[in-house]
């Protein structure tokens, strides 16, 4: 794999990661190359909602002190860490691994939505709030939840304005991504 391949990585920060490498201690190296490896190994995707675990479960799904009775969605593991960070949102989550996006080939079945629909088939959550990005994609993704969730009864949600459009949670201040949550709205026809 080249480091070209990496998020974010263009060709020529992946050609200064080369040359930093290629003069870089051969020990320093290998303790890089070790730590990689030891994350590869030990961290997985929890069964119950998608987010990274060094368990079968994740810290938010094993602690009893969560709200049950509801549920964010988010698109990506990176969204539970920029939600945490406000300490306004006290339940449970669901990692979908990505947003529609038919230009990219992604459709409803490559997203974990059929665990989501598993999820809630017990009747313990009241409340699903959409927590998708605020981009083209991300409003789909809600769209389509929202189509897929109402018949259920639930109360499903959807984070207040105030995040930019076609920006990405990950980014957003603990200020506005609290109020959001603050704020957030019944989705309605």
């Amino acid at each position: 794999m080249s480091w070209g391949r990496l998020p974010g990585v263009g060709p020529k920060s992946a050609q200064r990661i080369a040359f930093h490498l290629l003069s870089t201690d051969p020990t320093d190296v290998r303790r890089l190359a070790g730590v990689l490896m030891e994350v590869k190994d030990r961290v997985r995707f929890c069964v119950t909602c998608g987010n990274v675990a060094e368990e079968e479960q994740c810290k938010i799904c094993r602690d009893p002190r969560r709200d049950l009775t509801v549920l964010c969605v988010v698109e990506e593991s990176k969204d539970v860490i920029a939600i945490e960070r406000t300490r306004e949102f006290r339940g449970r989550y669901h990692v979908l691994g990505g947003a529609i996006s038919p230009i990219e080939g992604i459709g409803p079945d490559e997203l974990r939505i059929r665990e989501l629909m598993q999820r809630l088939a017990d009747d313990t959550v009241t409340e699903v709030i959409l927590a998708t990005d605020p981009n083209l994609e991300g409003e789909a993704t809600a769209t389509y939840l929202t189509r897929m969730l109402r018949p259920l009864g639930l109360r499903v949600t959807r984070l207040a304005s105030g995040l930019p459009v076609g920006g990405d949670l990950e980014y957003a201040d603990e200020v506005t991504l609290g109020r959001a949550f603050e704020g957030r709205r019944s989705v309605d026809d």
